[in-house]
């Protein structure tokens, strides 16, 4: 999935554990959910299978709270 167009700090980052995150940016251009529940995920998780399309959902509005 990764190739060597992606640009960090506009494609992904990588996380305190060293993992690469892909941006909410990256994901409108791949254009759909591909179902892995992504953290910047613009799709409302719409690929997920339930229930952890929920408690995504609901950590998300939590995270916004906060």
């Amino acid at each position: 999935m990764m190739n060597n167009n992606l640009r960090e700090g506009e494609d992904f980052y990588y996380n305190e554990d060293g993992y690469i995150v892909l941006t909410e940016k990256y994901h409108l251009k791949k254009g759909y959910c591909c179902g892995n529940g992504c953290r910047h995920c613009p799709y409302h998780y719409e690929a997920v299978p339930e229930p952890k399309r929920s408690e995504l959902i609901a950590a998300k509005k939590h995270e916004k709270k906060s």
